[in-house]
């Protein structure tokens, strides 16, 4: 029986990816341990779902002036030395990274002992953390076609993201009973998420009523962001966070409006549902939503409506226009091959971790 070691951490989607490939890999009969940090938001997702999980100590490389900088080093060469010890222990046949700063001593480790790696960037281009590692790796998996000139032409394979299985088994019905909404009347899932979702929460409760007109609402809103004056409003229900129902709201969606974070939208992808992303601008981030949506425009899978561009009319009017234009939409993700992220990465690493 071979083993795998997974790694990442530090947000939710440096983890998911990872606990989207656990069925197959245990199909596989697989041998599964998870390296992340000692208590990092990867800890509790990976020991919910049952696998055995080891803590190392990790620091950020930063690109900006922090007091941290002159500690971090210090910590990042402690994880290696404990990854080191945990890679001598359980002999891994294959480490797969999903990247995240915890990942680079484990990565760094494997090298050392000639263990096959395997990465799996989600952005349009590759972050600190995936850059430091992929000279170390024997193969490097992306999300989009963009993305591969940034890669060695030898390591890169286009993928997609791993998608949840349960993702895909919701039922309707039993969204339309959660959320107490009908069937009469198409319904918009907005998906504004617990970081930086206010501009998004606010410009669809500035134009709920307007959108009420024609649509219904199932507003996940983020954790402290529920607006009381508009708990009872008719075809409109809102949500802090939702966990395992969340299959059932996406059967029951008709459309999606969603931030542009690239797990996200490779699972609106895989759910073939028409939608609109509104990415966070670039004074937010490293722009790389920016392009993760205008990526998935340019291939025809979403519309693009970003912040500096949000108000009132616009968002009425984009959700409009992609309701009424959504069959162009779903034929398109209908032809992408990217919904097959779990089994082309299986392969990858049966195939890396043959010679084991």
């Amino acid at each position: 029986m071979k083993t795998i070691i997974l790694t990442g951490g530090g947000t939710a989607g440096h983890v998911t990816p990872n606990l989207a490939l656990l069925p197959s890999l245990q199909e596989a009969g697989y041998t599964i341990r998870y390296i992340g940090s000692y208590n990092g938001i990867e800890r509790k997702l990976v020991e919910n779902a049952g696998i055995p999980y080891d803590g190392i100590s990790s620091g950020k490389l930063r690109r900006y002036f922090d007091l941290k900088n002159f500690t971090d080093p210090f910590r990042v060469l402690k994880g290696y030395q404990e990854a080191r010890k945990l890679l001598k222990k359980y002999k891994p046949d294959i480490l797969f990274s999903k990247g995240g700063f915890v990942a680079v001593p484990v990565v760094l480790a494997a090298k050392h002992f000639h263990i096959p790696v395997i990465i799996h960037e989600s952005d349009m281009t590759p972050g600190l953390a995936n850059r430091l590692c992929i000279p170390s790796a024997n193969k490097v998996c992306c999300n989009f076609p963009e993305t591969l000139p940034y890669l060695p032409a030898d390591k890169a394979v286009l993928t997609g993201s791993p998608i949840r299985a349960e993702l895909l088994s919701g039922d309707r019905l039993a969204g339309l009973n959660y959320t107490n909404l009908s069937a009469q009347k198409p319904i918009i899932l907005v998906i504004g998420g617990s970081l930086g979702a206010v501009h998004v929460n606010d410009a669809v409760r500035r134009v709920l009523p307007r959108l009420l007109e024609r649509f219904q609402l199932i507003h996940i809103c983020g954790r402290d962001h529920l607006d009381e004056s508009l708990i009872g409003t008719a075809g409109y229900v809102q949500y802090e966070y939702v966990d395992r129902p969340l299959r059932h709201l996406f059967a029951a969606a008709d459309m999606v409006i969603s931030r542009a974070g690239a797990n996200s939208i490779c699972e609106i992808l895989a759910l073939r549902k028409p939608n609109i992303l509104i990415p966070l601008s670039a004074e937010a981030s490293r722009g790389d939503q920016i392009l993760n949506a205008n990526s998935f425009a340019e291939q025809g899978f979403s519309t693009v409506l970003e912040e500096k561009d949000l108000t009132d009319d616009t968002l009425y009017e984009t959700v409009v226009n992609t309701y009424e234009n959504r069959r162009q939409y779903i034929k398109a993700m209908e032809q992408s091959h990217l919904s097959n992220a779990v089994s082309t990465i299986m392969s990858l690493i049966h195939e890396c971790s043959a010679g084991r």
